[in-house]
C-alpha cells in the first residue's frame, strides 16, 4: 500500500472558524494534510520507523500496544503527536540505535509523546538514550524510561523546551564511565517535570539539568534500596530553579553525600536563583548528608546566587539548610519521622517526634507561586489539593 493511502486524511470541517479567504485556504490546506497514521501488527505499517519516514507535519501517529524490538527511528517533522493506544507500547533497543544515539532521535520540532516505554539503550559512546531530544519543544506524558545509559538526553540548544508529566525514569545500568543519568537536560531554555518518579540510579544523578529554567513540582525523586546514585538533583550551572512539593530521598549507600546540588560547575546563566519550598528531603543512610549544597565560590559573583527555602521537612542525619547562605524560614528537622511505607515509596507521615507545634507544622508564609497546589500520588501522577487548603511542611499533605 502506498504512503498516500496509509495516511488517513483527517476531516474537521465543522471545527473551522469563520475566516477570511486567505486564512480559510491556509486552514484548509493544513487540515487536508493532517493525517492519522496507524502502526501495529494488524495495520499496513507494522514498524514505527516506517511511520517516522512517511509522517508529515501535523500528523498523529497511533501505535498499537505491544513490544517492538530494535525499531529505532529519527523523527524529522516540525510538529507531531505520537501516542500509544490500547495500553503501553514497549520499545526494546535490542542492540539497535538511531544514529548511534538513542532508540528515538527527535531532531527539531514540537512533539508530544505519550504512553511508551523505552528500554535497554546502549551505544559505544556510553550515552545511549531512550530519547535524544536535540531541538524544539518536547512534551513527554505517561512514559517509562528503564535501563538506558541515559534515560532521556537533550542537546544544548538554548531555545529548546522539555516538559515531562506523569512518567517514570528508573534502573540505571551498572556503568561507571560515562556516568549513567536517569535524566540529563543540557543547556536549554526551560525544563519542567511534574507527577513523575525517578528511582534506582547508579553513580550518576537521578536528575541533572543545565537548563536556564528548571521547575520540579510534585515528583518522587528517590534513590530506592537498590540505588547507588550521586546527587538526586544536580543543577551544575545554576539558573532559575524552583523545587516545589517534591519527595527527594537519598539511598543508604550513595556515591555523594548531597541531595540537591546547585552551581557545582559554576553558575553560567545571567541569574541563578534556587527556591526550595514544601519538599520532603530524606537521608536514608547513616552518614550525615548535605540536604542542599551550593558553590558560591565558583560563581563569577557570589552575590548572584540567591537561595530561598521555605517549609521543607528534613529527615535523617544532615546539615541544616540554615547553614547554607540564603533566606530560610519554616523548615523543620525533627529527631524522628516515621513514614507509612518508604520501601514502597509511600512517604505519608505516620508520626513525628518530638511532636511539632501547630505553628511549626504550618511553617512560614510563602508566596502563592511557591505554595503547593498538588502532591505526588502513587504510583505516578498528582492529586490536586483543595483550593485555599492549609498546607503543612513537607511535600505530602495527606496523612
Amino acid at each position: 500500500m502506498s504512503a498516500h493511502n496509509i495516511r488517513k486524511q483527517s476531516s474537521a470541517w465543522c471545527d473551522m472558524p469563520k475566516l477570511g479567504l486567505g486564512a480559510l485556504l491556509t486552514g484548509f490546506t493544513a487540515i487536508a494534510q493532517a493525517a492519522t497514521i496507524m502502526v501495529g501488527p494488524d495495520q499496513p505499517l507494522s514498524r514505527i520507523s516506517d511511520a517516522a519516514r512517511i509522517a508529515r507535519d501535523g500528523d498523529t501517529v497511533l501505535v498499537a500496544a505491544g513490544v517492538y524490538r530494535g525499531d529505532v527511528a529519527v523523527w524529522r517533522q516540525k510538529k507531531l503527536h505520537i501516542r500509544s493506544v490500547g495500553g503501553r507500547t514497549t520499545l526494546i533497543a535490542d542492540g539497535h540505535s538511531a544514529e548511534g544515539k538513542a532508540i528515538w532521535v527527535i531532531r527539531n520540532g514540537d512533539f508530544e509523546i505519550e504512553g511508551f516505554e523505552f528500554t535497554g539503550a546502549r551505544v559505544p559512546s556510553g550515552n545511549g538514550a531512550g530519547i535524544r531530544f536535540e531541538r524544539g519543544r518536547l512534551t513527554i506524558a505517561s512514559c517509562y524510561f528503564r535501563d538506558n545509559q541515559m534515560g532521556l538526553l537533550t542537546g544544548n540548544d538554548e531555545r529548546a523546551e522539555l516538559v515531562i508529566r506523569d512518567s517514570i525514569f528508573a534502573d540505571a545500568p551498572r556503568q561507571q564511565s560515562p556516568l549513567p543519568h536517569l535524566l540529563y537536560v543540557g543547556r536549554i531554555a526551560r525544563f519542567e517535570a511534574s507527577g513523575s518518579r525517578f528511582e534506582n540510579g547508579y553513580w550518576g544523578h537521578l536528575i541533572k539539568s543545565r537548563a536556564r529554567s528548571t521547575e520540579l513540582r510534585y515528583n518522587l525523586i528517590v534513590d530506592g534500596p537498590l540505588g547507588q546514585a550521586s546527587y538526586e538533583v544536580d543543577l551544575p550551572n545554576g539558573g532559575e530553579a524552583s523545587l516545589i512539593g517534591n519527595v527527594i530521598a537519598q539511598g543508604a549507600v550513595p556515591e555523594n553525600l548531597a541531595l540537591v546540588a546547585f552551581g557545582a560547575e559554576g553558575t553560567t546563566w545571567p541569574r541563578s536563583r534556587l527556591v526550595l519550598s514544601h519538599n520532603t528531603l530524606v537521608n536514608q543512610g547513616a552518614a550525615p548528608a548535605a540536604f542542599l549544597r551550593t558553590w558560591p565560590e565558583k560563581a563569577p559573583q557570589p552575590a548572584l546566587i540567591e537561595v530561598l527555602t521555605r517549609n521543607n521537612l528534613l529527615v535523617g542525619a544532615g546539615t541544616p539548610l540554615a547553614e547554607t547562605s540564603g533566606d530560610h524560614a519554616g523548615n523543620l528537622a525533627p529527631d524522628d519521622v516515621v513514614f507509612h511505607a518508604p520501601d514502597a515509596m509511600d512517604f505519608r507521615i505516620s508520626s513525628i517526634q518530638p511532636a511539632p507545634s501547630a505553628d511549626e507544622l504550618k511553617g512560614a508564609a510563602v508566596p502563592a507561586a511557591f505554595r503547593p497546589a498538588a502532591e505526588f500520588r502513587l504510583p505516578v501522577g498528582t492529586r490536586p489539593l483543595k483550593p485555599q487548603a492549609k498546607t503543612m511542611v513537607g511535600a505530602i499533605q495527606s496523612r
